[in-house]
């Protein structure tokens, strides 16, 4: 029996606009600001900045998203991943598109400036012009860093979340951002390795088209050790506890392990998982960030 809280029925009109959000993507970003906002006080977040913050955040992300698709609709029809998307099988149309983002980034950044402040607005809408222009637009196309670069928006979510609830932006809020920056490489290079051919067929320069398969599994290595080492800040700089840094150990042990199968022992197969266990790791990471705030020993 269908209740009010399902999903959107698939193959309607608002599951196409639903799907245009990258719900997968939005909800890893929502759940990293979320965290922001709860590791920014000492104890229980305000009711307020917690929905406003959360609602906005999402919103906005949601929007980025659909102009993410919007600029790329022509790259994904030719990518097996993307193709099924709903303005490459002629769904929705562009201006549909256009206007849906216009009015969710509307209503989230109004949210957040009413309801949260005008910093984490303004700091929403900095994120959203990084990746839905910057990024989407001029980087992605242009250069083969464009992953280690557009990551900065990427990675301010948690930033986000602590203004949401402080109204300041203080340097453990950056170490978050460090993280999610640091991770970005790895996680979206293992991607690009085993969908190579797609990326290439499509023309854009991904690593692994401009540089090598070998060129860039050294780089997935080698950012894989600056993320485990960017992860042991929070307990150096005593903002965790022992159960952060013990997690933050064993979790990136893995994650290494992984990369150096990537660079020595190479397959499509590996790369795939390595992909899937980024996802896991960054979720687990700041889960652990989470319990240590308020289990701390």
């Amino acid at each position: 029996m269908a209740t009010s809280l399902t999903l959107p029925h698939k193959g309607s009109r608002l599951h196409q606009f639903y799907v245009l959000t990258k719900p997968r993507v939005v909800s890893l970003i929502v759940f990293t600001a979320v965290i922001g906002m709860f590791l920014a006080v000492p104890g229980w977040v305000p009711l307020q900045p917690l929905l406003a913050g959360t609602v906005g955040i999402a919103l906005v992300a949601g929007a980025a998203a659909v102009i993410n698709c919007l600029v790329e609709q022509k790259i994904d029809a030719v990518m097996a991943r993307t193709r099924a998307r709903p303005l490459p099988m002629g769904q929705l149309t562009s201006l549909q598109a256009l206007l849906f983002s216009l009015i969710i980034g509307g209503i989230g950044l109004y949210v957040l400036y009413v309801y949260a402040n005008p910093l984490t607005m303004w700091l929403t809408l900095a994120t959203f012009v990084g990746y839905a222009v910057i990024y989407t637009v001029i980087l992605k196309p242009a250069t083969p860093q464009n992953i280690v670069i557009g990551g900065a928006s990427g990675a301010m979510p948690p930033v986000l979340g602590w203004a949401a609830v402080t109204g300041t932006v203080p340097h453990e809020a950056l170490l978050l951002f460090l993280i999610i920056f640091a991770w970005t490489p790895p996680h979206f290079w293992a991607l690009a390795l085993y969908r190579k051919n797609e990326y290439a067929k499509a023309g854009l320069p991904m690593l692994p088209v401009t540089h090598g398969e070998k060129f860039t599994q050294l780089h997935v290595l080698l950012y894989t050790v600056i993320l485990v080492a960017a992860t042991l800040l929070p307990y150096a700089t005593r903002m965790s506890g022992l159960i952060y840094v013990v997690s933050a150990v064993i979790l990136g042990g893995i994650f290494l392990h992984y990369a150096w199968r990537i660079w020595t022992n190479y397959s499509d197969a590996l790369a795939r998982k390595t992909f899937r266990y980024s996802i896991i790791y960054l979720t687990a990471l700041f889960a652990a960030l989470l319990v240590d705030h308020y289990f701390r020993w």
